[in-house]
């Protein structure tokens, strides 16, 4: 398995997508059930492998990736072979960007000496989307790209 296996809730979610994925197979529920029945490793795999396809269409498709922890926000933008970042560092160390308080005082502070501001750009050094997964496998989540260019348009004037 190339990344992680799709929780419950996102099997849920796909309900109708794995049902396809299955009939792809030629594999009808009568069949899929007795696969769970009687040949559980076989169904886990199919599970593995529909889990490494979803994974794979939605990490080729993502261009933005934000992270946010008490004190810094990271900002992706994820290219073909190279990922930008925008990091911002809360100097306060009251400030807790988690609340809506703590970006408020960053919308408020942003261009102040209470914030550390850095830009950066790293070649990936594996495959594209595996390394995508990582950060989210580090707490990054898909965004739309909004935050990260207002910075950047900002820094770029």
């Amino acid at each position: 398995m190339k990344y992680s296996r799709l929780t419950k809730e996102q099997f849920d979610e796909l309900h109708q997508e794995f049902i396809n994925f299955l009939a792809s197979q030629s594999i009808d529920k009568a069949e899929w059930d007795s696969i769970k029945l009687n040949k559980p490793e076989v169904a886990e795999q199919e599970l593995d492998v529909f889990s490494d396809l979803i994974w794979e269409g939605v990490l080729s498709k993502a261009q933005y990736l934000e992270h946010f922890s008490k004190q810094h926000i990271f900002l992706f933008l994820a290219n073909e072979t190279d990922v930008n970042s925008i990091v911002l560092k809360a100097m306060a160390p009251e400030v807790d960007f988690l609340t809506k308080e703590g970006l408020q005082w960053l919308s408020d502070n942003m261009f102040t000496e209470n914030v550390e501001m850095k830009i950066g750009k790293k070649v990936f050094e594996q495959d594209r989307n595996t390394s995508l997964f990582e950060l989210i496998q580090q707490g990054a989540f898909l965004s739309d790209g909004q935050l990260y260019q207002q910075i950047n348009q900002i820094i770029e004037s």
